[in-house]
């Protein structure tokens, strides 16, 4: 067998490997149902807040590139788990939203998102709740 079918069945059980991984890791943390319905509610108010945030020139660059790919990874139609999956089809976004934030919030500040929050104080409140955020920045 040539040198280069093996680099690329090894890089394909590679890949494999990397998504059962993650799908693990997925099940491991799903949210409950309680909060991905609450989580689903706040969309449309997070998509701006991400929007803006990647947008703030303020905010140091690796922060605004961590954003702009989630944006980018929420935009393409495909995910590690399809959404017709009940549940875990959706909880893949909501975990790597979540952990884009909490790093946001490292090195931001809650401040920074609270600046950029499009929606209501009960929604922000919601969503500090849902993220950890309500910890503070030393998350």
């Amino acid at each position: 067998m040539a040198w280069w079918w093996q680099t690329l069945i090894g890089v394909a059980v590679a890949l494999v490997l990397v998504w059962a991984v993650l799908l693990i890791a997925l099940l491991a943390a799903k949210p409950e149902k309680g909060q991905l319905k609450e989580a689903l509610r706040l969309l449309p108010d997070l998509l701006r807040l991400l929007r803006r945030l990647a947008g703030d020139r303020t905010l140091p660059r690796g922060v605004r590139i961590r954003l702009g790919l989630l944006l980018a990874y929420l935009a393409v139609p495909f995910d590690l788990i399809p959404d017709f999956i009940p549940v875990l089809g959706y909880a893949d976004d909501a975990i790597i939203v979540t952990a884009v934030l909490r790093s946001t919030v490292r090195r931001a500040g809650l401040e920074a998102v609270r600046r950029h929050w499009p929606g209501t104080d009960d929604g922000f409140a919601a969503l500090t709740r849902l993220t950890g955020l309500h910890r503070g920045s030393s998350l």
